[in-house]
């Protein structure tokens, strides 16, 4: 039987919706912790095949106790090269971990709605990707010394990134499902009135549109994501590194209590 999924989330309601579907069909249990709310995090990665860490209305920026103590657990995949995916403030966690800024972009631009996207060379091996891909967040991440740019974007060019054999960030919400842009669109519609932030019913739409191709996007992308051993390692020469932190895509801030 594969080994189980570590699952990170931050609301007290948060799943991992598409992510975690994707994950039970190759058979992998999902093993849920929420460190927010007390749960341990394990010292190694030897009884998981992986680890994610979602995204939250939270950022990587602050003070409490849970954003350091996940932020510094990364380097127990990072250490032992196990599978690690970061989602949004997932990715940050990751950034922030490498010695990567994280922080909002000087124009005050947001990302929410479903944003275009274009992989890089070093992305193709994670594609053919979709067009267009769910965003909402306000903070984002530089790409850390020994990172690889996967994914840009017209206006926030660091979308994704890899780092050594097995850690991968994405600054958008794969996962999502229809009724996740529902609740996180009703939620938290305060912030639809962002610079940037499309309104609820081009959201909902936009997952109409885009959102199968997402999942078929994701199926590989889990599939690539979970075979890192004996993998070339990602790392790549200073020309795929350190994105300008005012070219960053926007991260993790979702709806309350939502990832």
């Amino acid at each position: 039987m594969p080994l189980p999924v570590l699952i990170i989330l931050h609301g007290e309601h948060s799943c991992p919706g598409r992510i975690g579907q994707v994950l039970r069909r190759r058979g992998h249990a999902l093993d849920v912790r929420k460190p927010r709310f007390g749960d341990k995090l394990p010292a190694t990665m030897e009884e998981h095949a992986g680890a994610v860490i979602f995204g939250g209305p939270m950022s990587a920026n602050d003070a409490e106790d849970f954003i350091k103590t996940e932020t510094d657990w990364i380097g127990v995949p990072l250490k032992e090269e196990r599978p690690f995916l970061g989602v949004c403030l997932g990715a940050q966690m990751l950034a922030r971990n490498l010695g990567a800024r994280v922080g909002f972009h000087p124009q005050e631009w947001v990302e929410i709605g479903y944003c275009p996207i274009q992989p890089t060379a070093a992305g193709a091996a994670f594609g053919p990707w979709p067009d267009k891909m769910y965003h909402w967040h306000r903070e984002g991440f530089e790409v850390p010394a020994g990172g690889t740019v996967l994914a840009e974007g017209p206006t926030f060019p660091n979308q994704a990134m890899a780092y050594g054999k097995a850690a991968l960030g994405v600054q958008f919400h794969p996962e999502i499902t229809y009724a996740l842009v529902a609740r996180w669109t009703y939620d938290a519609s305060y912030r639809l009135g962002l610079k940037g932030a499309q309104s609820r019913e081009a959201q909902l739409n936009g997952h109409i549109l885009h959102g199968a191709r997402v999942m078929d996007w994701l199926d590989r992308f889990i599939e690539r994501w979970l075979e890192p051993a004996g993998a070339p390692d990602r790392r790549q020469p200073a020309t795929e590194r350190n994105r300008p932190a005012a070219a960053q895509s926007l991260a993790n801030d979702g709806p309350p209590a939502a990832e």
